[in-house]
């Protein structure tokens, strides 16, 4: 991405070369395929696992106890500016590593860890529910019951993303022996007893591996327990699994920011007359990357004062996801229009930003729940 923040520590540290070569994988590899992608067509598997090979999925795993989530945005971010839905899903694999690498079951840990940060397997997060119910927005869906050397689970997730044959991902249920109590667990969707269902079209963003999860007394064994109980789990990853969202909407407002260069020589005589110019959302960009570079070097901060910044971050980037790509649409007036151009697919990606969970509103419910 060019960003003063890889520059800063680039002598420092090689991990940047990661973001660098996801960067060119995207501009050659995943380019020409985007629009397929957006429409559904085409499920970017071999691509996710390549990005695996060159450390994509690796970076933020914790060294000797402090992790850095620093590289895994910039390299989502560099998706991000070629396909939106792309970077969803690698979202959704740096959150199931995240997962892993936090949880104290070992034999988990040492199973899942490589197979995972290395993109030999790939897999989502299901913890939009789990994250709605823990700010009372709604209940759990998923129940359990404690049997020998395990747990029974039933219920259903209506979407959970970047699944199919032998991907896995990480939910949490409530247990109904136990009042309260809540298991956090990857589920593996080659079980018989997990139904997959394909979801309704969506505006945009079809090709990201997103089913209803159905779960029929499923058999979770004590060896794909993340956490329990779930919610000190939770607070210890929370701040994580929302830092590494910003790779999306970074990704999206730069190549927003480039689509307003782009049309500027032949409509710069009339674009000047729009409010926003493209200047001015340089250096609110700026901005974001700042604070999340800054926020993410430190992704184990217990202080409520951190995490008031992060839930204040991804609500700012949210809303201005949405902006940056309408101004993006006005700025290319009608060709931008054309199902063929991308803005449009833009304007479609923005919209997810603001609604993926944690959606603009639970964030503003969170600030203000304090």
């Amino acid at each position: 991405m060019g960003s003063l923040a890889l520059s800063r520590v680039a002598a420092q540290d090689p991990a940047p070369t990661i973001a660098d070569e996801v960067a060119r994988l995207a501009r050659q590899e995943l380019a020409p395929i985007a629009a397929a992608v957006d429409a559904g067509s085409v499920y970017p598997g071999e691509f996710l696992h390549r990005l695996g090979k060159v450390g994509a999925w690796s970076s933020h795993v914790p060294q000797e106890g402090p992790a850095d989530l620093r590289w895994a945005i910039q390299s989502m971010a560099a998706l991000g500016e070629v396909c939106g839905a792309t970077a969803f899903m690698a979202w959704c694999q740096n959150t199931l590593v995240w997962y892993v690498a936090n949880s104290t079951n070992m034999k988990l840990a040492a199973r899942f860890g490589d197979c995972f940060s290395r993109g030999r397997v790939l897999g989502g997060t299901g913890l939009s529910n789990p994250m709605k119910s823990f700010f009372g927005i709604e209940r759990l869906k998923l129940k359990g019951r404690k049997v020998e050397g395990g747990y029974i689970v039933r219920g259903a997730l209506p979407w959970v993303s970047n699944l199919g044959p032998g991907h896995y991902f990480g939910t949490i249920f409530e247990r109904e022996d136990e009042e309260g109590a809540t298991v956090m667990f990857l589920a593996d969707c080659s079980d018989p007893a997990i139904t997959l269902t394909p979801c309704k079209p969506f505006l945009a963003m079809d090709g990201t591996g997103t089913y209803g999860v159905q779960f029929r007394d499923v058999f979770v064994p004590d060896e794909l327990i993340l956490a329990e109980p779930a919610a000190p789990f939770v607070k210890k990853i929370r701040a994580g699994f929302i830092l590494l969202q910003a790779g999306m909407g970074l990704g999206l407002m730069k190549d927003c920011i480039n689509i307003m260069d782009e049309v500027h020589a032949p409509l710069g005589h009339v674009n000047r007359y729009l409010p926003q110019q493209p200047p001015q959302f340089r250096e609110l960009y700026a901005e974001f990357e700042k604070e999340a570079m800054a926020l993410a070097s430190d992704p184990y901060n217990a202080d409520d004062s951190y995490w008031r910044r992060v839930v204040a971050l991804r609500l700012r980037i949210g809303d201005a996801s949405v902006a940056f790509a309408h101004a993006a649409m006005l700025h290319c007036g009608a060709r931008g229009y054309l199902m063929s151009h991308r803005a449009q697919r833009r304007l479609r990606e923005a919209y997810f930003v603001a609604i993926v969970t944690p959606a603009t509103k639970q964030l503003r419910k969170m600030l203000a729940d304090g």
